[in-house]
């Protein structure tokens, strides 16, 4: 299918790279395609429009490898032809992100938990070399249960890593059930105020709004690491896959790959 031709206005810049998204995983014929359409609009606001040169941007939740890909695409990051190689053997852009080959992947992620950590060691290597540099990371909700997050988090506050953002995709859904169901509710706003974070709830799919949380947080030198939990819809923009389980898994027919576009064309570039 082709796609309409890219362009500054967001919402069809997010019907766009959604449209990438599925025409790579229906190559790939994979899975992780509701992750990916979850988180895209987060990464748009923070990997495209506003992370300055020199400002860091870790995907802990590497399963939406997908999403990460596009953005670099259109960022410039990753040619169209490498583009093409997802999923294929000697790809530099594998199932989950794979460090060392393009300069917005600086580590491989995928196990889940590991990218708050890093994220805190880069933000606070610099504060100590007096760099002034912002430092995101998108983790999932469900990576929230993970131990080491908890750790990462009290690290931050800590050390008063407030250059540091993280990014929650708190679609409701992990693994084999709904997040809540599991180890309870761990993207909680409660939770991450008394622990001392900065925290702002947001609508993950509003990015306007999000550059606009984004820009208010960057001027906050108050010694608060900062977090955004952001409110998302697991594949978002097509129908059949939205608050969808099985569609962290599962990879599309060609009558459902179909669909999938003409749902995003109808919602994303239908005036």
């Amino acid at each position: 299918m082709t796609s309409p031709a890219l362009t500054t206005d967001i919402t069809t810049l997010s019907g766009q790279l959604r449209l990438k998204v599925l025409e790579l995983y229906n190559k790939a014929h994979a899975g992780h395609i509701g992750c990916s359409l979850s988180c895209l609009d987060m990464m748009i606001a923070t990997l495209i429009l506003r992370k300055q040169e020199d400002d860091t941007f870790i995907l802990s939740k590497g399963h939406a490898a997908a999403a990460l890909y596009v953005c670099l695409n259109h960022l410039g990051e990753i040619t169209d032809e490498q583009l093409q190689s997802f999923y294929k053997n000697g790809t530099t852009l594998p199932a989950h992100p794979a460090p060392n080959k393009h300069k917005g992947i600086p580590f491989a992620t995928g196990s889940l938990g590991h990218g708050f950590p890093i994220a805190s060691g880069i933000a606070h290597a610099n504060k100590l070399q007096g760099n002034p540099h912002a430092v995101y990371v998108l983790m999932s909700d469900g990576e929230t249960n993970e131990g080491t997050t908890w750790e990462a988090a009290h690290y931050a506050i800590q050390q008063g890593l407030d250059n540091l953002t993280v990014l929650i995709d708190k679609n409701g859904l992990q693994g084999f059930g709904q997040t809540a169901d599991v180890f309870g509710d761990t993207a909680d706003v409660a939770k991450w105020k008394a622990i001392g974070f900065e925290v702002v709830e947001a609508d993950g799919h509003d990015v306007e709004a999000l550059l606009v949380t984004l820009d208010t947080l960057r001027l906050q030198t108050n010694g608060k690491p900062k977090v955004i939990i952001a409110h998302t819809v697991k594949g978002k923009g097509v129908s059949y896959m939205e608050n969808r389980l099985e569609w962290h898994y599962l990879p599309m027919t060609a009558d459902l790959y179909d669909q999938a576009c003409s749902d995003i064309n109808d919602r994303y570039f239908t005036a």
